[in-house]
């Protein structure tokens, strides 16, 4: 338990927050524990002393689960000079709840009307996972009549004593929960309640896909394979397949949309692969509804009506008590009279009323409530906490038929009964979401909370999601006793009813026989490889993966994969082999898969260097090759690495045929050696030498050029390839000194190349191998995409990382035949949400092409690029405001874009507009209001 003595300040909304299952802060303290431990054991652990002081209170309970008393004190602690205790009812205080509260120790012996403030966090740590974990965070000023403050309800007992680890969904309820992905928010409770639509899953099995579709590409087969996983699986499921299918598979997509937007994703993209299948027009018949837009004139005999379709209904919250009061606000109708009358065609401006009237609901009714809105007094988003009900049973003919329009057919019965409540709990910016699920609309609910699913009754689904206050009783019987409130933030934000008419076909059941055979085959296969895998990890201490790599890779791989170092070990052959094996045997593996006898086979040890270089170091010794390969891994890896990583040195004779490795000294050296080609600019493997470190580069110039293909007497310029991280060193190396002074050694890379004349210095880009690898290392191809089309890639362009803003604009006009590169705009990409960035890049606002393309930790290819009408400095020094015009006498909406020096008045922008919109009169433009559009969560 966290406390902090701050002065009084005025309470927040989103100052006390349950957050159920969240990690808690790794900068946070431990709070109260209740654990099994051999003693009890209190311990206060002071912060420094600071303004306002703070301090952590631990406490571990022995055998909470046996406790037999109705409420329990922690020793006294001291925070602030002052002395407090936390008070828990381990059974509950009246409710089936952790109740637990901070108290003021000595409240009795104080003196008359002493009072102390103090912000605190209460929380029960799990011992083993902070993700089970559970903390509540508030501020009280504490006073004689209020000494205690805190949560009645803090957790459901049955949460407390559970062991999350043991607990089995499958076992408990006969259904398994889905794997938070960390980034998935609303997700998983969205996708729990469609699932147990089952005439929606039945039809998502009905969806035409064949064996060679792949999940991450397809929604209908991501959505089939999750549907027949949560159906048949022991466990909980994963849903990035399905994520990846609709493009969300980031953090950021998810937090630039909200569930109702999320639930059309996928109901379009479905309708839209059902067309001419079988399953065509589901998802119509099960949630599309209409209703009809009308206004109707009072004086004179004209009515204009429009019929719209919905999904889903989006319900206020605020200022209605329950869904029948927002039903009744839907409807309401609203006069327009006075400066607000209705233009009707032929009658001119006309006295009229206006209002919604629906024609059909749909068998499944899903009712969105608006908790998050837009406060334009405060200009942020709140959220609407407010007690708000709904019914078990939703009767939508109720007052003979008030929502429904003259075209409704009254012979529907449009009785409803709840089918599932999604949650949140949290405040505006961030929280959890689970869902409360009737799967056959029986008495018993079940709560989808992530990977976990439990049984819960009635109470717990309706009454305790309706939000509101909930009231904190006094623990002290010698003062009044007025009950003391505060907000829930834990309520229903999305609401689906079944009608009960259609409930028995929607409610159907669904087996095997509605699954394809091809994917129950795919499924199959899967649940085998991830048993394969799984044996794979639990054995995986018993294996060592070697990795060896032979001349054959580094040619393969050098200028094309990569350019620096000798081989990416990612990609070479790979040998899975116990540890106990001997080095011997399994040379004799090798011998079988490349055909070289083992008496040929030499292998070197990797080293990575202080330069980040990484290098063949040194020949295995006999003594080494008759270890296991286990031992010989510990040798070569200073730090725990299940892999050993080699090179097999095989030497050729004349006729190509493996030979015995020659005997290496000490004075040996091992280097290896790439050719540059400036006019192809090429940079390829030739191969590697021996030669004594007292020899000079002069003794292999003709062996080199033999390697190259050049003539014995070719003048050849050598370089050694130092480091490439962060810059690269490549420098030139003297033929005439020693290999010694030169400082090279076993491992080492040296390139080489014609040396350059006047002439091919003029001719090439790049005419020696530094400038390449220069080139090389700041390389970077970039797409560049117009921002009116962020998806699609317009043309792109090869450019260096150190291009200035200057080069990078340049280059872009000349791809565009533009004139005037200043007319250019770029925006960044963000890599998260794989959209544009929200600011776009100011005049010469960066000084590198790689200042525009990192976005926190990681690096894009990808820019946005608008061509203005005027050049960006002077569009920097005005301001665009979009203006939304609406008519007085009209229903139409025009938007305007005005642009005005940024030190223009609210007068000026009135005076632009006059010139952009036709008006009879214009004194009732009178208030112009910015609004700052965002997304709730």
């Amino acid at each position: 338990m966290t406390v902090m003595m701050p002065a009084p300040i005025d309470q927040q909304e989103d100052e006390e927050v349950l957050v159920p299952h969240a990690d808690l802060p790794a900068n946070n303290h431990q709070p109260m524990e209740v654990v099994a431990q051999p003693e009890n054991a209190n311990t206060v652990e002071s912060q420094p002393v600071e303004d306002p002081p703070s301090s952590r209170f631990t406490w571990r309970i022995d055998n909470f689960s046996r406790l037999n008393t109705k409420k329990l004190y922690s020793e006294i602690f001291v925070v602030g000079a002052y002395k407090w205790r936390v008070l828990i009812f381990p059974k509950g205080n009246n409710v089936d709840y952790l109740s637990m509260y901070l108290d003021v120790a000595d409240s009795a012996t104080l003196p008359y009307g002493w009072s102390r403030y103090a912000q605190f966090s209460l929380a029960v740590v799990h011992q083993t996972h902070n993700k089970y974990s559970v903390r509540k965070d508030t501020q009280h000023q504490f006073n004689a009549r209020e000494s205690d403050w805190g949560f009645t309800s803090f957790m459901p007992l049955g949460e407390l004593i559970v062991d999350y680890w043991t607990y089995d969904s499958k076992k408990e309820t006969g259904y398994v929960g889905l794997k938070n992905q960390g980034a998935t928010c609303y997700m998983n409770s969205l996708l729990q309640t469609l699932y147990h639509i089952p005439y929606f899953r039945k039809a998502v099995y009905h969806m035409p896909t064949t064996e060679n579709d792949m999940p991450t590409g397809s929604i209908p087969l991501a959505l089939q394979s999750l549907f027949y996983k949560l159906q048949y699986s022991d466990t909980s499921v994963a849903t990035k397949e399905l994520t990846k299918s609709f493009g969300w598979d980031t953090y950021d997509s998810f937090m630039q949309h909200d569930v109702q937007e999320l639930n059309r994703v996928l109901c379009e993209k479905l309708e839209d692969k059902m067309k001419e299948t079988v399953v065509e027009g589901t998802i119509q018949k099960l949630f599309e509804g209409h209703h009809m837009n009308y206004i109707e004139c009072i004086n004179v005999d004209y009515k204009s009506t429009r019929k719209e379709s919905f999904y889903d209904l989006q319900l206020d919250v605020k200022g209605c008590r329950d869904v029948y009061a927002s039903f009744d606000k839907y409807v309401e109708v609203e006069s327009l009279e006075g400066d607000n009358k209705y233009h009707a065609e032929q009658y001119g401006l006309q006295d009229a009323k206006k209002g919604v009237l629906f024609i059909d609901f749909p068998p499944v009714l899903q009712l969105q409530l608006k908790r998050f809105e837009y406060d334009f007094m405060r200009d942020t988003m709140v959220k609407i906490n407010d007690r708000y009900e709904f019914p078990l049973q939703l009767d939508l003919d109720r007052e003979d038929g008030k929502y429904l329009s003259p075209d409704a057919d009254r012979s529907v019965r449009n009785l409803y009964t709840l089918h599932s409540v999604l949650v949140h709990s949290g405040g505006v910016h961030g929280g959890h979401y689970y869902a409360f699920i009737r799967p056959t609309l029986s008495e018993q609910w079940y709560k989808f909370d992530d990977e976990r699913v439990t049984k819960e009754d009635n109470k717990r689904a309706l009454e305790e999601q309706y939000g509101g206050e909930e009231e904190l009783p006094q623990t002290n019987p010698g003062f009044n006793n007025t009950p003391f409130k505060f907000t829930k933030y834990s309520n229903a934000y999305m609401l689906v009813y079944i009608r009960e008419s259609d409930k028995d076909k929607i409610i159907c059941n669904v087996d095997e026989k509605d699954i394809a055979a091809h994917l129950r085959e795919r499924l199959k296969k899967e649940q085998e490889e991830k048993e394969h895998k799984k044996k794979e990890k639990a054995e995986a201490h018993l294996y060592t993966i070697i990795k060896v790599a032979r001349d054959e890779e580094l040619k393969e791989q050098i200028g094309k994969d990569i350019y620096f170092d000798l081989v990416d070990h990612d990609k070479v052959r790979s040998f899975r082999v116990q540890k106990q094996t001997s080095f011997n045997l399994f040379k004799e593996e090798v011998a079988k898969e490349y055909g070289i006898p083992v008496q040929f086979q030499r292998y070197w040890l990797w080293a990575k260097r202080q330069n980040h270089t990484y290098r063949p170091n040194r020949p295995l010794t006999h003594i080494e090759e008759a270890q296991s390969v286990g031992q010989l891994r510990e040798v070569s890896n200073k730090v725990h690495n299940a892999e050993l990583k080699l090179f097999l040195e095989v030497e050729l004779g004349m006729d190509s045929r493996p030979i015995a490795p020659p005997d290496k000294t000490k004075d040996d050296i091992l280097l290896f050696f790439k050719l540059y080609d400036p006019e192809k600019e090429e940079l390829r493997y030739v191969g590697r030498l021996f030669v004594k470190c007292t020899g000079k580069p002069l003794e292999i110039l003709t062996r080199l050029n033999e390697m190259a293909g050049y003539d014995p007497e070719e003048d050849i310029a050598l370089y050694e390839e130092i480091k490439f991280e962060p810059n690269v060193m490549c420098e030139p190396i003297d033929k005439k000194v020693t290999f010694r002074t030169s400082q090279l050694e076993d491992g080492d890379i040296i390139c080489f190349q014609k040396a350059s004349s006047m002439d091919s210095e003029e001719n090439a880009r790049y005419p020696d191998v530094p400038s390449y690898l220069e080139y090389v290392h700041n390389r970077q191809v970039v797409h560049f995409r117009s921002l009116d089309r962020p998806k699609e890639d317009d043309f792109f362009l090869e450019m260096s990382r150190l291009f200035t803003y200057d080069d990078v604009v340049e280059r872009v006009a000349q791809q565009l035949g533009l004139d005037d590169p200043s007319k250019i705009r770029l925006t960044p990409h963000n890599c998260y949400s794989q959209q544009p960035k929200p600011q776009p890049i100011k005049y010469r606002g960066v000084e590198h092409l790689s200042d525009m393309l990192v976005h926190y930790n990681q690096t894009s290819d990808i820019l946005y690029y608008e061509v203005l009408d005027i050049p960006l400095p002077e569009l920097q020094g005005l301001k665009t405001l979009k203006v939304a015009f609406h008519h007085a006498t009209k229903e139409e909406v025009v938007i305007h874009t005005i642009r005005l020096p940024k030190q223009s008045t609210v007068g000026d922008v009135l005076d632009d507009l006059k010139t952009k919109v036709k008006l009879l009169s214009f004194h009732s433009l009178t208030c112009l209001h910015t609004k700052h559009a965002q997304k709730s969560h």
